[in-house]
């Protein structure tokens, strides 16, 4: 592929970002010795498919690159002095024969080798004779060959965002090819034996320069990072940075605080998060394995919840289902008959609150949710809504978890539930009876609400123009893990700006 030596350097700058975008760091709310409870690994494969997509979409802004004017005054057998200089000299493309990407206790290492270069330039002359000043002009064009570009760079964790240390960078040229347009046959070797040395110097200066330029801009980029993702107007999630990256020789991990809290900022921290974090391994055994993995612990489920049960998000008024004819206390008659007797034929609700956080947890095959809640008969009585009796529900469920392009979705299936009376001002209910409507209730009501929501999901933090492909789901160790591979899409301009939104 062709691409300009900037490009190639500004690529390798880019190539950080997706590194250090996969999550973008927030404010740390939490104590750095608290473990993270989402993290990232970046298989090798996922950093091969980074490197070369961001070099090649790197191209096509950064050519050409410009270098410096240069001069020299030298001596020609016969000529004698003559002052010779080199203007407009631009670097138009550059052919990559390899590249690769290696990560270990050195940092992030990328090599780009064999590399060709083609420059155009204009050259000038002038001497003089005896009484006269002598002068010509034309152009030249240079292809540099056996060109190699190192990189190493180190991601350190800093108050919850990423710093990028620049440990090392270089660029060598191993041999040039000069073809002179025009002139005298003295000015080729004289060009060669002037800027030969002048010219590779130069190649190899102006490709470190954009390295280091670029370094620094990403640095400061990540340092100016919004806190906080805000999810909706309820939760936001926190995306500090746990720990420094582990860089090992197959992959590159990120861990992140990943607990959603209040979209005020207020943590939910009444709850003691806790886990033991083992080694994480690559999930998706079946073929190679996927470009990158995303692992949720329960406990991000669990804050989520807790968020929107403080928000007082888990309260709800029905007076529409699908069995119409509960919604007025004759369809009550023959399950509750004191309850027809004081309120003939009058309209009712269903009041039905969630009294504590529902508790979620994932196994190996399954995710399990109970959900203590607390279902009150009202009637609509005379203008008035009157409380009648109140059910106490322990709903368990089992949740499968989706991919919707870039979110995590699922759906919810009623496995069981128990139902007792807590109050009631119209006598002792039959609870085997109601507890058949309790049981329709759920499965025509609540269930499907809560599934219409659930299947919009949340979107995974992405580099904006990614999305999932061929994504698999895992259950395992208390975990949802996503194995997936990536796939860009030209719609999004990668050297304006990577922004994850949600």
């Amino acid at each position: 592929m062709n691409i300009s030596s900037n490009p190639m350097a500004h690529a390798i700058a880019i190539l950080f970002i997706v590194f250090s975008f996969l999550f973008i760091p927030a404010t740390t709310l939490f104590e750095s010795e608290q473990e993270g409870y989402i993290s990232a690994v970046i298989s090798n494969k996922g950093l091969d498919f980074a490197k070369d997509l961001l070099i090649e979409k790197a191209v096509s802004s950064m050519i050409p690159l410009q270098l410096s004017d240069i001069e020299k005054s030298v001596k020609i057998p016969v000529i004698g002095k003559v002052q010779l200089g080199l203007s407009d000299i631009i670097i138009c493309s550059v052919d990559i024969a390899s590249s690769s990407v290696e990560t270990g206790e050195s940092g992030i290492v990328l090599v780009a080798s064999g590399a060709t270069a083609n420059l155009s330039m204009d050259w000038g002359y002038s001497y003089k004779t005896w009484v006269i000043t002598i002068s010509d002009k034309g152009t030249a064009i240079v292809q540099v060959q056996g060109m190699v570009v190192v990189l190493n760079v180190a991601l350190i964790n800093q108050e919850g965002t990423l710093k990028l240390l620049l440990l090392d960078c270089g660029c060598h040229v191993e041999d040039i090819y000069i073809k002179v347009d025009g002139g005298a046959s003295w000015l080729y070797q004289g060009i060669i034996d002037a800027f030969q040395g002048k010219i590779v110097s130069a190649v190899e200066d102006a490709i470190v320069k954009k390295i280091r330029e670029g370094i620094i801009k990403l640095d400061s980029l990540l340092q100016s990072l919004p806190k906080q993702m805000q999810v909706n107007g309820v939760v936001a999630l926190n995306v500090s940075f746990m720990d420094d990256p582990v860089l090992s020789n197959s992959s590159v991990e990120l861990e992140i605080n990943g607990l959603f809290t209040g979209a005020d900022g207020v943590s939910v921290s009444n709850y003691c998060y806790y886990y033991h974090k083992g080694s994480q391994t690559f999930l998706s055994s079946k073929g190679s394995a996927k470009m990158v993995e995303i692992s949720l612990h329960e406990n991000v489920f669990d804050s989520a919840a807790s968020v929107y049960f403080k928000a007082n998000y888990m309260h709800w008024i029905v007076d529409k289902i699908p069995d119409q004819s509960l919604m007025n206390t004759a369809g009550w008659r023959f399950i509750i008959p004191r309850l027809y007797e004081q309120y003939p034929d009058d309209d009712m609700n269903l009041s039905m609150a969630v009294t504590s956080p529902p508790i979620i947890r994932i196994t190996d095959h399954d995710i399990g949710t109970t959900i203590y809640a607390d279902l009150v008969i009202e009637v609509l009585s005379s203008g008035e809504v009157v409380p009648v009796a109140c059910i106490s529900l322990v709903i368990s469920a089992s949740c499968s978890a989706e991919i919707h392009g870039n979110n995590l979705a699922g759906s919810i299936r009623l496995v069981n539930f128990t139902s007792s009376l807590k109050w009631s001002n119209i006598g002792n209910l039959h609870m085997h009876l109601v507890q058949a409507v309790m049981s329709t209730i759920l499965r025509t009501f609540f269930v499907p609400y809560l599934n219409l929501h659930l299947g919009k999901g949340f979107p995974l933090p992405l580099p904006h123009g990614f999305t999932l492909q061929n994504a698999e789901i895992i259950l395992q160790d208390s975990r949802v893990t996503v194995c997936s591979d990536v796939r860009f899409t030209d719609r999004y301009d990668l050297n304006n700006q990577l922004p994850v939104s949600w």
